[in-house]
């Protein structure tokens, strides 16, 4: 019986340590002083603190929409405003063409870094499976802090404090990964035919299935990769 109980705290602390959020004087302070307000905008949404997160961004119009589950369905919880980001629609296919990536993304708590240089800010994986069978190259892509960026969200400090603790809460409550989806606009056909011309037409088209899927399901897709496209269940 000992022994068993040995086995399970041994289980549980090895767990906790897959699943330890990095921390820094600046995030704990970032986290303390907005952790109060952004329980108040809980409370009047009918949402339990620390419920799980979804992520969506959008170049155009400059915007990141933080997404919490309720029931068995995800609901809008605040739009953020995109300080900055660099380069033009159309993602990111390799080192030093100053673009910001587009597609589907999943943040671990090991890819939160509270001693960036940008303040506070979040790996987002870049290059994943997608992107790494078509061979792009680049890393080290976040959304941050500040009004800076090659490559990357630059989010402002305000917000990136307010995301970096929902984030965290999430984390703490038990949420093992955090879906991430970067899309040029949103993915209507009146969009997409203002850009008939664009290189990434059939790409952004691709990107337009798993983003039908969350708007007709408000939950985000299993997002798969098969025959050099993305594949969503």
């Amino acid at each position: 019986m000992a022994r068993l109980a040995l086995i399970i705290l041994l289980f549980m602390n090895l767990s906790q340590s897959f699943t330890r959020i990095p921390s820094s004087p600046l995030s704990i302070d970032a986290v303390n002083r907005r952790q109060e307000k952004l329980l108040k905008l809980d409370n009047s949404l009918g949402l339990g603190p620390g419920s799980p997160v979804f992520l969506r961004i959008f170049k155009e119009p400059k915007e990141l929409e933080v997404w919490i589950k309720k029931d068995q369905q995800y609901v809008l919880f605040k739009i953020y405003t995109i300080c900055y980001y660099s380069g033009t629609l159309g993602t990111k296919t390799r080192v030093g063409d100053n673009q910001a990536p587009e597609g589907f993304y999943v943040i671990l708590p090991s890819s939160m870094n509270p001693a960036s240089n940008y303040h506070l800010a979040f790996n987002i994986g870049y290059p994943n499976a997608y992107e790494k069978a078509k061979k792009y190259t680049g890393s080290e892509i976040m959304v941050h802090g500040d009004c800076v960026s090659i490559g990357c969200y630059a989010m402002g400090n305000e917000n990136i404090e307010e995301i970096w603790t929902i984030m965290v809460k999430a984390f703490e409550k038990g949420q093992d990964v955090i879906n991430l989806q970067i899309f040029p606009f949103r993915m209507t056909d009146q969009n997409l035919q203002s850009h008939p011309q664009s290189t990434f037409h059939d790409f952004w088209l691709n990107l337009k299935e798993g983003y039908e899927y969350f708007e007709n399901h408000k939950t985000p897709p299993l997002v798969m990769v098969e025959k050099g496209r993305y594949c969503f269940k």
